[in-house]
């Protein structure tokens, strides 16, 4: 049994945290930490707690985790983990972190999409990028795990095979995405509220969004050389659930036996990866409220490119899923537990 706080306790990817972990077999919630909330109980905040868990939230105390917890998610917003984190970690925590503030191998790429010094340079070196099924052998030995966002981890499990088995270029690789409103967290912002967001959809960043940092830099190490993307995001009108279609230019002819061999090898014994028959391409209601991707695809043999559709649900295996999955594997338990459940559908 481990002793786990969550800090950003009543963010979405926050709660949804707390939601898995009340179902987890191996773990004790000893700390929910929250600054809006501070003192109120969690399920005064959000009622489908009731009877669940009625522990109350509390401010952030470094000494005080410390002293209550073995392991930690942070859910907090961009730039305050990179701050907290370092402290955690000199305590001696086993820290998840959501943010995207430990995502990079080098701190020059950070600065440079997130326009600001990074003041933790040296735990770069120490974390590990949480895509579970790509890095699972540097997860087990790490303390400090960086987990990947939504975006990220449908385009980069949807080409990363692909690039890995050489047989796309590696320019003009191009992913559209879709988001469900969810994956702008929690917020009151005038952009997200009903009315704007109910039938309407829209793109945003395009040519400029963060996440297209992360996905070079781990699908460049797939490829073995640099690669660049045109990645553009959009918000859709559903609550959760992210979209990715990506096109790549084939270096030679290819059939779908061979491109399915490809996959299936190198996601082999997956669980939580779901390859869907060619001929199939999947749909973003397979995986709602699960912790499972699916990934489908069809050849463009006419232009010799290959169409890669993925999706997952943004705050499940997008976020707090793959961080219990990080959990797992960090604290040596079946990667399935707490998260072995089949996704709402409807």
């Amino acid at each position: 049994m481990v002793k786990v706080g969550v800090l950003g306790a009543t963010g979405y990817a926050g709660i949804e945290t707390v939601r898995l972990l009340t179902k987890h077999p191996e773990v004790e919630i000893t700390r929910l930490v929250s600054h809006s909330f501070e003192g109120q109980k969690i399920s005064d905040i959000y009622p489908n707690f009731d009877g669940v868990l009625d522990m109350e939230c509390c401010a952030l105390d470094i000494d005080d985790i410390a002293a209550n917890c073995e392991l930690v998610f942070t859910a907090l917003p961009h730039g305050v983990s990179k701050d907290v984190i370092p402290e955690l970690y000199a305590k001696g925590l086993k820290v998840i972190d959501l943010s995207g503030d430990f995502r990079y191998n080098d701190v020059d790429v950070y600065e440079e999409w997130y326009g600001e010094k990074h003041p933790a340079p040296e735990l770069l070196e120490k974390s590990v990028y949480g895509l579970c099924e790509i890095h699972r052998d540097e997860i087990k030995k790490t303390t400090l795990v960086a987990n990947p966002g939504c975006y990220t981890t449908t385009s980069i499990m949807a080409l990363y095979p692909l690039l890995k088995a050489g047989v796309i270029k590696t320019d003009n690789i191009i992913i559209d995405a879709k988001s469900g409103v969810t994956g702008a967290g929690r917020t009151t912002k005038l952009d997200y509220s009903f009315s704007e967001c109910t039938e309407n959809t829209l793109a945003y960043k395009v040519a400029t969004h963060r996440h297209t940092s992360e996905i070079e830099q781990e699908l460049s190490i797939a490829a073995g050389e640099k690669v660049m993307v045109s990645f553009t995001p959009h918000l859709v009108p559903m609550k959760r659930g992210i979209y990715a279609t990506c096109y790549a230019n084939l270096k030679e002819s290819i059939n779908a036996e061979e491109i399915e061999k490809i996959y299936n090898d190198f996601y082999k014994g997956e669980y939580f990866v779901r390859l869907v028959p060619h001929g199939k391409i999947p749909e973003s209601n397979w995986t709602a409220g699960s912790n499972f991707i699916s990934i489908g695809f069809e050849i463009d043999t006419r232009l010799n490119r290959i169409v890669v559709c993925s999706t997952l649900d943004n705050l499940i295996k997008g976020a707090a899923g793959q961080a219990v999955q990080n959990m797992n594997i960090i604290m040596g338990y079946d990667e399935k537990t707490g998260l072995d459940m089949p996704g709402m559908y409807l």
